[in-house]
């Protein structure tokens, strides 16, 4: 029962987060390139199969004709959409809406593009977005990404992440009062061990 409240603690899973992410600048990079990644496994995805065989939806976007599958990039998103929400309801609800808004538009470049070309951006908009992460983390951070020590953690976070730190930065948001005054503590709980066990494995 302990696990399943877990899976769902939002302090917890922010915490882990923060943890590596402190520095303003990396966090900055995180904030312009996490959800193109997210965007574009979405639209990889698109050419998956339709599940089930469930009926497409058809219908036209400014001129264009766009064909939405429930694939696996729509089930890519609706996860991530319904953890968040459970998560926390109002910033959730904003990131499943967000989930959604890059399901519909990874479909529509999808279509507009066509698989030959789509994978070739794909490749260079994740080579730019990972490459950039790794710099905000060994420039900036000092401090390997959160993917090295908790990958599925890290992965399904990070979208959510970066909104609750838009939200917070620019509209003072908290998914309830004290919410960042106690992950903030436990943040940096949490780096003061990381940085003592650094010491006593260098002494």
């Amino acid at each position: 029962m302990g696990n399943k409240f877990e899976l769902f603690d939002l302090e917890k899973h922010f915490t882990f987060y923060g943890s590596y992410h402190s520095n303003p600048i990396n966090i900055a990079i995180h904030m312009l390139l996490v959800w193109p990644i997210f965007f574009t496994a979405i639209l990889i995805l698109y050419f998956t199969p339709s599940l089930f065989h469930l009926p497409h939806i058809d219908f036209s976007l400014f001129g264009i004709h766009v064909v939405l599958i429930f694939n696996f990039g729509f089930l890519f998103a609706l996860i991530y959409a319904v953890f968040y929400v459970c998560l926390d309801v109002k910033a959730g609800t904003l990131a499943a809406l967000l989930c959604g808004v890059c399901w519909i538009g990874s479909s529509f470049l999808a279509t507009r593009l066509g698989f030959s070309l789509a994978w070739k951006v794909v490749l260079v908009v994740q080579l730019f977005c990972w490459i950039g992460q790794f710099i905000g983390h060994g420039v900036f951070e000092k401090r390997a990404p959160a993917l090295l020590d908790n990958l599925v953690q890290a992965f399904i976070m990070a979208p959510f992440f970066v909104l609750l730190e838009a939200l917070q930065t620019f509209f003072g948001y908290e998914p309830y009062p004290g919410f960042h005054a106690i992950v903030k503590a436990k943040v940096e709980a949490d780096i003061n061990e990381w940085k003592e066990k650094k010491q006593n494995l260098i002494h």
